[in-house]
């Protein structure tokens, strides 16, 4: 019998730099690409890959004005949808939103409503569509005594966690004024308690007891999310604390694609304006 090896997921903390990519949709008013990718740990062919990786797209639309059914509202409203492609995890799943995935949305709409500067846009709306195209699995398939794998144990953790870097990305990218930059970050802890695990694959580590995902703004200090699961203890301020130093890890990346984002629209407005110089005096 062919033994595999577990899969294993191992990037430095500035790796996200070329796997984040934003205006990827252009009919969006923002949108976004994030990919954490995984290393074989295996020679062996197999037609399921044993390797762990997470993609995620995300798409701004708006902010635009609300219906005129809809009540006044005097700050911008926030709308998050989440759904797993049918071919993101090894069960293949349905089109209709499950209850893991409406989970998502609202812990997602949570944490970037505490950004998003809503008071600059009254009697408006604005949605946060993310489409998860790979997710992690919550248990390696090459364990006998592995669970169902259906997205809704620790692997999760990790998905909420993609999904609120790579929405703080479009949200970026369409332009909507935050007050910082979120970022999402997961710690877990192992049974002994001695090992705090960062960013981990859920696969990879089979003793995890308790993980802790959340979103983080670095620069002013606060925490806009946390969801944890498991058996957190008595004292659970060690492990969100270690999901902040993960959460840390991708504000540089941000800060990058934030940089690049802003130097293509200064240069697509001056090519705008030289243009429309050179129109005037061949018209002139």
């Amino acid at each position: 019998m062919v033994q595999y090896d577990p899969p294993h997921r191992s990037h430095r903390t500035d790796s996200h730099s070329k796997v984040l990519q934003t205006g990827i949709v252009p009919s969006a008013s923002g949108s976004a690409y994030l990919e954490v990718p995984a290393s074989p740990s295996t020679s062996h062919s197999t037609l399921i890959p044993p390797t762990s990786s997470l993609k995620i797209a995300a798409s701004i639309q708006g902010p635009k004005p609300l219906p005129r059914s809809a009540p006044f509202s005097p700050t911008l409203v926030l709308t998050t949808t989440v759904k797993f492609a049918p071919f993101a995890t090894r069960h293949r799943r349905g089109y209709i939103r499950d209850s893991a995935e409406r989970d998502l949305g609202v812990h997602l709409e949570t944490a970037l409503r505490g950004v998003i500067i809503g008071e600059r846009w009254p009697k408006s709306g604005v949605e946060v569509v993310i489409t998860i195209l790979e997710g992690d699995e919550d248990a390696w398939w090459g364990d006998s005594g592995a669970e169902s794998g259906t997205g809704s144990g620790l692997g999760l953790l990790n998905v909420l966690a993609g999904c609120i870097t790579v929405a703080s990305a479009a949200i970026m990218d369409a332009g909507i004024d935050c007050v910082d930059m979120v970022t999402g970050g997961v710690a877990a802890v192992t049974r002994d308690g001695n090992q705090k695990v960062l960013d981990p694959c859920p696969a990879e580590h089979q003793d995890i007891v308790a993980a802790c995902a959340v979103g983080y703004l670095a620069s002013r200090d606060e925490i806009t999310e946390i969801w944890l699961k498991g058996d957190v203890g008595a004292d659970p301020d060690e492990l969100i604390e270690s999901a902040t130093h993960a959460a840390i890890g991708g504000v540089s990346v941000l800060k990058e694609v934030l940089l690049e984002n802003m130097e293509a629209r200064i240069k697509a407005t001056n090519e705008g304006t030289k243009r429309k110089h050179e129109d005037v005096e061949m018209t002139g």
